[in-house]
Parts: structure tokens; C-alpha cells; sequence
């Protein structure tokens, strides 16, 4: 289904909105929320597409959440696919929302509270690791997230030590496999001495683990031990020995053991206070506690019972079907539970019951999965008080009218002026914001290699970011999130001062709070004071400011190496006659780096696209003029010989 881009936004064009709700029908369904440039902003699905929409835009929204109320600001066109029942429209909901996972369909609060492991299915040869970041691949798969992280990263590194896994994401050497490879920890990934479906096999026996099939991998495992001392290949049987005794050790580690072995089971509880939600869900797999994970959900999202719904919803969407449990126990009734029944019914291909426990055992286990989520929830608040408290000791600090919702920090970084660059992050509430995060490439002539200027530079930083201000006095200040309450500048009164006077002659200075935090004694400076202010090093405002300072720091050097990193690979290759860009790119896509160039031979080289022999030599003599001085050498004691013949 397609559209044109709208003009203008719903809300704002109450007649097409009318008739564009008259033409939903009241059947199940999915719809699309859509903004002005005719992207997705919200996948949903309801058993009633009319209503469900309806109460988006009726009067009194203002009991949306902040994430719905600002979508429904955005929506400009809906558009719907009827389904024939309400599993129908959840299972289509699910697909696609893995295809286009629109922004606004994250129900979780804070995505990086947990961590998760990732595979990479996508690649030839996958990777595993861990990650706080779910990123935009339909291709990667998502284990999680894990409330214990101590026994994830345990669990990984056991699984590493059991199973040949590639160990780096890039080869160590071009023509040969490292170490790993000698010791049996890896199976020659970089020289490829394994193929990709093989290497799939062996990836796809430590996602088992992940999975909660433990017990299934030991009973493929062995079956196949005992057909390889059959067939007389004891080698491979001691491998697989090897590798269920790394089990063992594994199931160990999983301490908790609960009654009624014979049930695969998930059991999830939530506690919750004015601001937010913490959800844990329980994964019991053969009488074992194989799986602990984490959820945080805005409190004001929906009941009890729809949140843990829209959990589970999530959950069990990103998951593969044999993952799923037979039985599902929630602590408060769901209130589209048998259509999610029905859903997992239909992806198991076998029943699958959810149901509010009244009996003992597994009201108990709920029970205990309930004290853990309360556990969390008290975490969570002693984080968010002490961020709290943070927030409003800088407001006083900085003479500010409130907690800083927004604070910015500004850090320069270079090497004797060479590749200078500039970085700004963003703190939100007191937690990092990277989606705002930016970088600057440093314009200014007169900062070049072997002269700084970090007052030049941060003053160039701060007039590109607010010029637009500048340039439109009446562009909204207040209330526009893009406004800073607070701008941090790394460095000591000289940098401040710098911005100061930029902000001067844009005449923003009356209208943005600025300070600066010298590195040395951690010393805090505002406009216009000779002085800094008067505090203590590990009072909670100064411990914010050095976090963003750290951060701003950190992200500077980041993209500062980068840009020196592509110079100077760049100009090593610059420097060789009849290479250009194109070329340049296909030489360092294939070999990686320039030292895997240097050590290629002419033969080598000439196996990229674009490079021919000649080029090859030459590229060759380039790395070495030695080699190349010789030949010429011998070519000129050649000459007179074959001229007297």
C-alpha cells in the first residue's frame, strides 16, 4: 500500500482527519501511522481498526504518554490492512515491525539499562558479542536482555572455550591464521579454512545455549560422540567429549533449580512507582533458571496487565519459534491474552497457555520473580535520585531557574594543531543522549599542523551550533528541545572566554547558560567571575560535569583518531602516480590497511578490480624503492651486453 507525502499533518486539517477516520473500518487489522515525508512512525493492531485510531485524536489526548502524544503531533497519513482475526493482525503486526521497526514502536524506556548478546547471521562468518545497542540489521539476532551480566559474559566466555569461534573481527596476519588457530580456539576464520555453512553449524550450537536448548545440544552432542567412536574417529569423539564436559560446567553455573522439570516455562512480574516499570521475566527450561531478563517501561504507558503484555508482545517477537515456552505465567491478567495465546500457538506450532497462577507452585515462582523486579524498581530509584540531586546541585551551582533538562559539553582535540576536530554531547535528564551527539571538523585556516588554536577553535564550534539562533531572533528558545539549559566548555577561563565573546556579538549571551571546568583542579568558571566558584570536588553537580566532560573528552578523541587514521592512510596512497580515488578505495577494501598493501606482492596487487600489472609494479616499487633500485640497477648493466651482441 502507498501514498504521496502529505502537506500537512492531521491534527492540523481536522477535516481530512474526520474523513480519513470515517474511511477506517471496524474490523481487526493493523495500521500505519505516517509522517509528512511518508515514513513509519507506528506499527499497531487492534481487533477494532476504527476505534483503536479513533482514540488517538480524540479530545483530551493529554492522556497520552510524551512518546504518543508527540507521534500523534507527527502523523500526517493512516493507512490499515484488514486481517481475518486478532492473532492474524498481532502475527502481521510482528513482521512488520521486524521490517521496519519505526521509531516510536519501542515501548522499553531505556534500551542500554541491559545488555544483549548479538549474532551476526548476516555475515559469512558471524560474530558474538555483547552489546547495550540493538542496532537496525534484520539479519542480527538478539539475545535478551540480561539482567545478569556477570553470568552472560561467564556464559559467553565458557561458550568460547567449548566451541571454535572466530576470536577477532579483524585477521591478524594476510596469508596466515594466528595463534588461535594453532591452539584449536579458533578454526582459520581470516584464511577462510573453514566454509561459511560449516562455521553456521558451530555458531548455531552456541546460539542452543542462549536459546535455553542446553539439554537439547548435550542430547545432539552425544548422539553424535557415540557415532564418531563407532565410525572409529576417536579425534573427533574426544572433541565432543571435550565439548560436553565445557556443558557441564556451564549448567552448573545456573544454581537455581525449580520443581516440575518436565514444563519449559516463562514467568513474568513487574513492580512499579510513579515513573517507571521494571519488568523481569523468568526463562525455566527443565526444572532450570537458564534466562533472567530486564525490562524498564514508562508507568504511565498503560495498566499493569498492558504493559506486561506489550513485554511479552516484544519479547516474543524478536525470538526464534523453539524459544518459546509451553506455558506463560503473569502476575496480573492481560488484557488480549488469548489472542497472544493464539499468536505463540501458531509460531510453536504446538499450545501454548499464558494464564494468572492461583496454585501454590507457580503462584510462588511468580511471587519470586515479583521480589526480583522490586529489587530492580529500588535500583532504579536510588539511580534516579542520586541523578536527581545531581541535576538540582548543579542548578544551584550554575544560579540556574531549574534542573538542567538539556546540558551540552564542547571539548577540542588535535595533535599540534594536525587533524583538529570538535566534539558535542548531550546529557538528557543526566544520561547520556547520543542521538544527539555531533562533530566538528575545525575550518579555521589558521589552525594547521604545528599551530593550535583551541580558543579559535572552540569559539568557531559555538557559532556554528547557535548561528541559526543568531541569524532568526525569533526562532523559540524556551520550550524548543534543541535549546541547551546548560553549556559546558572543557577548559580553563581562555576557552570560556573565547565563547564568550561569540556569544556576544551573536547576542545570545543574556539567553544561554555557559561555564567552563578546567582539567587540573576541576575548577568550575562562569562569565564574567575572576574567580571559580566554590566547590567540593565530589559534590554531586561537579561529579555531573566531569561525567559530561569525560564523555565530551572521549568522543572528541574518537573521531579525532578516525580523521588522522584516513589521512594518513590516505596520503600514503595519494603519493603513487596513477592511483586515484576509486582505486585507492578498491586497493584498502581488499587488503584492509596499508600494511597488508606493503606486504602484497606485484601478482597480489594485481588481482583487484582496476589494478593492472604495470600499476601493481609500481604500486610495489613504492613500498619498496630498495627492490626497485636494484632492478633498475641490474637493467642498466643488461643494456651494453645486449648492444655488443
Amino acid at each position: 500500500m502507498s501514498t504521496s507525502a502529505a502537506e500537512k499533518t492531521l491534527l492540523k486539517d481536522p477535516e481530512r482527519l474526520t474523513a480519513r477516520l470515517k474511511e477506517i473500518p471496524q474490523e481487526p487489522g493493523v495500521y500505519f501511522m505516517k509522517d509528512e515525508t511518508d515514513h513509519i512512525l507506528y506499527i499497531g493492531k487492534s481487533k477494532s481498526l476504527r476505534n483503536r485510531v479513533r482514540s488517538y485524536f480524540r479530545d483530551g489526548a493529554h492522556h497520552h504518554t510524551p512518546r504518543i502524544g508527540t507521534m500523534v503531533q507527527k502523523v500526517a497519513e493512516i493507512e490499515f490492512i484488514v486481517t481475518d482475526t486478532e492473532a492474524e493482525a498481532l502475527a502481521l503486526e510482528a513482521n512488520l515491525i521486524k521490517q521496519h521497526q519505526p521509531h516510536f514502536n519501542v515501548l522499553l524506556k531505556d534500551d542500554k539499562k541491559y545488555p544483549y548478546l548479538c549474532i551476526t547471521w548476516g555475515e559469512d562468518y558471524p560474530r558474538i558479542f555483547i552489546t547495550r545497542k540493538r542496532r537496525k540489521d534484520a539479519k542480527s539476532r538478539y539475545y535478551g536482555p540480561y539482567v545478569d551480566t556477570g553470568l552472560l559474559r561467564r556464559t559467553l566466555q565458557i561458550a568460547q572455550r567449548i566451541f571454535p569461534l572466530r576470536q577477532r573481527r579483524q585477521p591478524l596476519f594476510k596469508d596466515r591464521p594466528c595463534l588461535n588457530y594453532s591452539i584449536g580456539q579458533c578454526p582459520g576464520v581470516c584464511q577462510e579454512l573453514i566454509t561459511p555453512e560449516e562455521y553456521h553449524k558451530i555458531v548455531q550450537r552456541v546460539a542452543m545455549v542462549f536459546q535455553g536448548r542446553s539439554q537439547e545440544l548435550i542430547d545432539v552432542l552425544t548422539a553424535q560422540m557415540h557415532q564418531a567412536a563407532e565410525a572409529m574417529n576417536f579425534e573427533k569423539a574426544a572433541m565432543i567429549r571435550d565439548q560436553l564436559k565445557g556443558l557441564d560446567t556451564l549448567s552448573a553455573n545456573q544454581k537455581v533449580a525449580l520443581p516440575d522439570g518436565s514444563i519449559s516455562r516463562d514467568a513474568i512480574a513487574l513492580s512499579a512507582d510513579d515513573e517507571h516499570s521494571c519488568v523481569q521475566l523468568f526463562q525455566i527450561r527443565a526444572g532450570r533458571l537458564v534466562g533472567r531478563l530486564g525490562f524498564v517501561a514508562d508507568t504511565q504507558s498503560g495498566t499493569p496487565g498492558e504493559i506486561l503484555q506489550r513485554v511479552l508482545e516484544e519479547h516474543y517477537r524478536m525470538v526464534d519459534p523453539v524459544e518459546i515456552p509451553s506455558e506463560v505465567l503473569v502476575q496480573h491478567a492481560l488484557p488480549e491474552a488469548d489472542m497472544l495465546a493464539e499468536f505463540l500457538t501458531v509460531q510453536k506450532t504446538r499450545k501454548v497457555a499464558i494464564e494468572v497462577p492461583q496454585r501454590q507452585m507457580k503462584a510462588e515462582l511468580v511471587e519470586m520473580v515479583e521480589r526480583n523486579a522490586q529489587h530492580e524498581l529500588a535500583r532504579t530509584q536510588r539511580f534516579t535520585d542520586r541523578n536527581n540531586q545531581a541535576m538540582q546541585d548543579l542548578a544551584e551551582l550554575a544560579d540556574l531557574p531549574g534542573p538542567p533538562k538539556r546540558i551540552e559539553g564542547y571539548d577540542i582535540s588535535h595533535v599540534q594543531g594536525s587533524d583538529a576536530v570538535a566534539s558535542q554531547v548531550v546529557f538528557m535528564d543526566g544520561l547520556p543522549a547520543k542521538q544527539h551527539y555531533r562533530t566538528y571538523k575545525i575550518k579555521n585556516p589558521t589552525v594547521t599542523s604545528g599551530h593550535s588554536d583551541d580558543f579559535a577553535s572552540m569559539a568557531e564550534v559555538i557559532r556554528r551550533r547557535f548561528r541559526r539562533y543568531a541569524e532568526d531572533p525569533d526562532l523559540k528558545r524556551l520550550g524548543n528541545p534543541d535549546w541547551p539549559d546548560l553549556v559546558m566548555i572543557d577548559g580553563g577561563k581562555g576557552q570560556l572566554s573565547a565563547v564568550v565573546t561569540e556569544l556576544e556579538e551573536m547576542n545570545l549571551l543574556s539567553e544561554l547558560n555557559v561555564v567552563s571546568l578546567a582539567k587540573r583542579l576541576e575548577e568550575v568558571f562562569t562569565p564574567g567571575a575572576k574567580q571559580s566558584l566554590d566547590t567540593e570536588p565530589d559534590q554531586p553537580g561537579i561529579l555531573l560535569l566531569r561525567r559530561l566532560r569525560d564523555e565530551a573528552h572521549r568522543f572528541a578523541v574518537g573521531f579525532h583518531r578516525k580523521k588522522r587514521t584516513e589521512r594518513m592512510r590516505r596520503s600514503r596512497l595519494e603519493d603513487i602516480p596513477g592511483l586515484g580515488h576509486h582505486r585507492r578505495k578498491q586497493l584498502l577494501g581488499e587488503f584492509r590497511s596499508i600494511d597488508y598493501i606493503r606486504e602484497a606482492s606485484p601478482k597480489q596487487l594485481a588481482t583487484v578490480d582496476g589494478i593492472g600489472p604495470m600499476l601493481a609494479q609500481q604500486i610495489y616499487d613504492y613500498f619498496h624503492p630498495s627492490a626497485a633500485a636494484e632492478s633498475t640497477e641490474s637493467e642498466k648493466v643488461a643494456a651494453p651486453a645486449k648492444t655488443s651482441a
